[in-house]
């Protein structure tokens, strides 16, 4: 079937890109529908999707699916051959790590460093508990490449939802002009060169003004 992506601007909405990226990944046919953000009637328009009024939601045949991440795990059910997830056993596991961690966690970063992909200053100064965030998300990655297989760009080698996930922060960190190792410098340039990035950046660009 064809999915349906419900999700927010894409200027501002890290969450939405997500399951965007997902999706992407899994080379599922979908449509999508755009509700604007922080409008009088968002909540309204969103509560007729799913009583969380949050983005992004995914329509499916077996019902709509909330979160980011449950997102994620559906269509790496449904696309078992689509490579959503690394392949090895331990690098999978540390994936799914990776990917749990960013969902419930860097609540400084995330709350000084809000996503905008127009954004272009430095954050300064920088606050401490921002700067271990940092500090932190760097290590995380680093932890990623130890336990890769295979070769490539990305933190597994190929693109999988791990690099989805972590494609807001490395919004963030761009956008922020946050210092950071040549290693890091490198996988952010990778997901600026990312087709299904470039597209969503390009028409979130677009609505800057709108």
């Amino acid at each position: 079937m064809s999915y349906h992506l419900i999700i927010g601007d894409k200027l501002y909405s890290s969450w939405s890109l997500r399951g965007a990226l997902a999706l992407d990944l899994a080379g599922a046919p979908y449509t999508e529908e755009l509700i604007k953000l922080n409008q009088p009637d968002t909540r309204q328009r969103l509560l007729q999707h799913s009583p969380t009024a949050k983005v992004p939601l995914l329509k499916t045949e077996h019902g709509t699916i909330a979160d980011s991440l449950a997102i994620a795990e559906y269509l790496a059910e449904q696309f078992p051959d689509a490579g959503l997830w690394p392949k090895d056993t331990a690098a999978r596991a540390q994936a799914r790590s990776a990917c749990a961690q960013m969902h419930s966690g860097f609540f400084a970063m995330r709350s000084n460093m809000p996503f905008d992909l127009s954004h272009d200053a430095p954050l300064s100064p920088m606050p401490a508990d921002v700067q271990a965030d940092i500090e932190r998300m760097s290590a995380l990655w680093a932890e990623c490449r130890a336990v890769a297989t295979e070769t490539g760009p990305f933190l597994f080698g190929g693109a999988t939802l791990v690099d989805a996930f972590f494609a807001p922060i490395a919004v963030r960190l761009r956008t922020y002009q946050v210092k950071l190792s040549p290693a890091d410098e490198t996988y952010i340039n990778t997901i600026y060169q990312w087709p299904a990035f470039k597209a969503w950046q390009k028409a979130g660009l677009e609505e800057v003004g709108q």
